[in-house]
């Protein structure tokens, strides 16, 4: 699948992987508008929840919400949006995006024009989001 752009790149800064996803930080505007956006990419290449196994769904959404706890954690966000559209790019990643109720876009979706020019936190370094993230995965496989 090399016109995939998830299949022929990482997506974005890579965080964290393992040998079924990895969860990225997103660059570039997205990336600035939104400190703390991600992704959460399958690696390999399926355009479904339904495609994976049980066990494999699992692990998947224990990424996602493992993410989601450390872009709170990080950086406070009024809102966190999830959303596995893949219209676009037909293949099985999850956004998982911070928001405030002063962003240039609230309370519209991200990927709507901008409606005033918006106030965002600094990203969180690497090493801490990792650490937050490291940690919530951690504890929700212990759950599992």
């Amino acid at each position: 699948m090399s016109e995939c752009v998830l299949c022929a790149t990482p997506g974005g800064q890579v965080i964290w992987q393992d040998e079924v996803c990895r969860l990225v930080l997103v660059e570039g505007d997205d990336g600035r508008d939104f400190p703390g956006f991600c992704r959460v990419i399958w690696r390999a290449h399926v355009a479904e929840m339904s495609d994976l196994a049980t066990s494999e769904r699992r692990h998947l959404m224990n990424v996602v919400f493992a993410a989601e706890l450390a872009v709170r954690e990080t950086l406070r966000p009024d809102k966190i949006n999830l959303a596995s559209l893949d219209n676009v790019v037909p293949h099985l990643h999850w956004h998982v995006i911070p928001r405030w109720t002063d962003d240039s876009r609230f309370p519209s979706p991200v990927w709507s024009p901008a409606q005033r020019a918006g106030a965002v936190p600094p990203a969180p370094t690497f090493s801490t989001f990792s650490t937050a993230f490291s940690r919530a995965l951690a504890e929700l496989q212990a759950e599992s």
